[in-house]
Parts: structure tokens; sequence; C-alpha cells
């Protein structure tokens, strides 16, 4: 039996039903999408958008899960979705947000009135990536090409065609500068602004970086001096952001060397995307790499991994985000959300031992002596280990992103339509005490109770 023997063995990292380190111990759940969830944004200290495959945007209030406005406007899926700066001088500071769907238009909305401010259908592919420089107050799309336009919606100038599958990532750097991650090529474009001499915005290709041998799926800034991206074959490249050049690589994430009994059961447990690098965070001494269905600590400093966990979930990692104190969260197409904490080995009590290196090929039955030295080898090899604290059961599908508010929890968005709102149960029930004792001072009834 499948099952059976996939819960045996499940080289998986698990946590009992106390959980007494997750604060995050009541959920809501949001309804309003019929379709898969893709995107979450923050507006402000209480409200996110969602969106995704069914068109429509959700304005939520992050405190209570109220449901604010819903936009229509697109009649296929969106594909990216991004909050528009109001301008500094400007007396309306009203947010917009900037969406793009499959539909190939981007349309600016107002989340305060949901109203559609502007709507722009002059696209020739589908718009997947979008990003506002702030200090030119322009906006950039990406798809087969690259368009510039004003906070009016209108186009200032556009690169040629580049690829049919299109820009997969942008990011600003500085210089007037865009990296555009488009297949395996990285392309840096320099924007010129008017002049008196011309009059006229163009964007200019200055730089081709072919390092990656595969499809680059996440390109981030690290912080002011570099940015990072990682490919669907595991690749993660650390770049100067002044100069584009590499300063630090790392491709052994994953060792595939373990023997299996049987040729069947590496079929079984093999998948083909298992060290694609969907997502990265980081702070200020580790990126946080997601990588197939691991964790992967990489130290800036020291450049390299100080602490991983090779399967931290049961299918593909699909997000991570830091949170204060040493904390990470995760997700993944598993449908699980779990938090993980950044503990120093020294510090550790003894504890299990943790699951066997060869474990994480699924069911491989292997020889207990020859794994020793091996397992002892990639235990010490880092100084730091990430120790499950919390798993956040409540999806049925793919957890797709999240978003963390240090005051209202945790917002997971799903392939299962839902959004869940988790919250802090201590916070929470604090809070209810809070509002009673409030209506029953105003009711005059606090005296009697007592």
């Amino acid at each position: 039996s499948w099952n059976l023997k996939r819960t045996q063995k499940s080289p998986l990292q698990t946590i009992g039903e106390e959980q007494t380190q997750n604060p995050y111990t009541e959920l809501l759940v949001l309804k309003a999408h019929h379709d898969i969830v893709r995107f979450l944004v923050q507006l402000d200290e209480y409200r996110f958008a969602s969106a995704g495959d069914d068109g429509i945007v959700v304005v939520w209030n992050a405190q209570t899960g109220e449901k604010l406005l819903e936009l229509n406007g697109h009649t296929q899926k969106i594909t990216a979705l991004i909050t528009f700066p109001s301008l500094e001088a400007c007396e309306e500071k009203n947010q917009l947000i900037l969406t793009a769907s499959s539909d190939r238009t981007v349309i600016l909305w107002d989340c305060d009135t949901g109203r559609q401010v502007r709507k722009v259908s002059c696209f020739q592919s589908t718009v997947k990536c979008l990003i506002v420089l702030q200090r030119l107050d322009v906006w950039l799309s990406g798809g087969n090409d690259l368009c510039v336009w004003n906070r009016k919606l209108d186009l200032l100038c556009k690169t040629s065609h580049l690829s049919d599958t299109g820009i997969s990532a942008l990011i600003e750097i500085p210089k007037n500068c865009v990296v555009a991650a488009v297949g395996k090529e990285l392309i840096i474009f320099q924007l010129v602004a008017p002049t008196e001499e011309s009059l006229e915005w163009d964007i200019l290709e200055i730089k081709r970086l072919l390092d990656h041998q595969d499809n680059i799926l996440s390109l981030v800034n690290v912080n002011d001096l570099s940015f990072i991206t990682g490919s669907h074959v595991g690749e993660m490249i650390i770049w100067d952001i002044l100069d584009w050049t590499m300063q630090a690589c790392e491709c052994n994430f994953w060792d595939p060397s373990p023997q299996l009994d049987t040729q069947q059961e590496i079929k079984l447990c093999q998948k083909p995307n298992d060290i694609s690098i969907h997502h990265f965070t980081w702070d200020e001494e580790n990126v946080f790499a997601a990588v197939g269905r691991g964790l992967y600590v990489y130290n800036l400093q020291m450049k390299r991994v100080i602490a991983c966990q090779k399967t931290a979930h049961d299918s593909s990692v699909l997000h991570v985000a830091k949170l204060p104190n040493r904390q990470l969260i995760s997700c993944s197409e598993d449908g699980s959300v779990r938090i993980w904490e950044l503990r120093e080995k020294q510090q550790l009590a003894v504890e299990p031992v943790p699951t066997g290196f060869f474990n994480m090929w699924g069911f491989g039955r292997v020889n207990k002596q020859a794994s020793q030295p091996i397992k002892k080898q990639q235990e010490n090899a880092t100084p730091c280990s990430l120790e499950l604290i919390g798993d956040l059961i409540g999806h049925s599908s793919s957890v797709e992103m999240f978003l963390y508010f240090e005051d209202h929890g945790l917002v997971t968005c799903s392939a299962d339509h839902l959004i869940i709102l988790w919250k802090n149960g201590e916070r929470e029930s604090g809070l209810r005490s809070l509002k009673l004792f409030q209506k029953l001072e105003e009711n005059g009834d606090l005296y009697l109770a007592v």
C-alpha cells in the first residue's frame, strides 16, 4: 500500500500535537475566490489584496478578515500584482495597485474606492512581471518585451522582442538599471530619462550574464551590495549590484549519490524538479533559499551553507520569509505552512537523531553502517540547524505564498481557492477580554460584575 509505505519511511521532521512555540492557534478562513489564489500584497498596516486565476482582486482587512472590496475588470487569470506608491507631493494619498492578466491588459486600481483608474490593453503578449521605479516615477511591464510607462499609463519606450518565453522576473539596481531574467539569461537594461538634448525616454540593453545552465526561477535584491538568482537546476549565484560580477556561487545543494535497493524505488521517489530554487529571502547575515523540498541557510560572509533541512516539506517549497527572532516560515505544494527556528548546534539539547541523509530519497532501505560516516559528515558540516517549531495545517492544496503582519498574524493563499488568516491565540484572547471589559464599563455593568 503506497500510503502506508510513505508514512513509514517519510523523511520529514514532524512535531507533536502540543506545538508550544507556535503562536498561531486560531484561524479565519476567507472565501471570495473561485480558483487558485496566487498573489497577496500588503497595502498598509491592516489591509491586503489577493488575486489569482479567477481574474478577481479582493481587498481584505487583515485584523478582522472582512472583505472590503472586490475589483472586477480582468477576463482571464491575473499574472502579476504590485502596489503603486502615491507621489510624495500628491495631496490624495489613495492606495493604488497595478494588476496584469493573461487577457493582455494592465489595470491601475484605487484600493480605497474600488475604482478602476486606468487600463492599458495594447500588449502583444501576457505581462508576467511589474515593477515600479519610484525615483524616476515610472513603471515597467515585462512580457515578451520590456515596456516603460508613466503614471498616466502612457508608453514611454520599449525594447525589441526579447523571447517567446518572456521575462520571468525583474528587479531594480543602481544607476537607473533593471535586471530581467529571460530564460537562463540575465539582461541588464538602463533607462535613459529625457534631457535638454533628447526629449524622449529610452531603454538600452547594457549587458547579458550567461552563467546559468538552466532557466532562472528567482531573482531578488539581497542588500545594497548584491542581488541573487536561482535556477531550475539548483544553481544559486550572488552578483555584485554595481559591476554585475559573480561574487559567489552555490550549486551543491543536492547530492543524489545514495544507492537504493531497486530501480523501482528510484522511480517512485525521484521528482524531476527536486532542486528548483523557487524563492529567496534574506537578512543582514544570511540568504534563506527554497531549494526543491528543502530549506537552506547560506551565510553571506562565510559564503557557505550554515544550516539546512533537505526535506522541509513533502514537495516543492514555493515561498519563504524571515520573521524576527531567528524564525523562518515556509509554504509548499504539499499544502503545509511550517515555522522554523535557526539554532546554533551547541545550544541544542539532546534530541532524537535527525533523519538519515539517505532517507531524503524516500523509501530506500540502506545499510546502517554504510550510512553513518556520510550522515556524520553532513551533520558536522553545518554549524546551525533549522528546528521545526510550528506546522500550520489548514489548506487542502498547494500554498502559493503568504504575508506576515506583525500585529495581525499570517495570511496564506492556496490552490484550494481559500485564504487563511492565522492568528496569535493568546493575543486574540487578550483583545477579546479587553473588549469585553470596555463594553461592561460602557454599560455600567462592570461594578455589578465585580
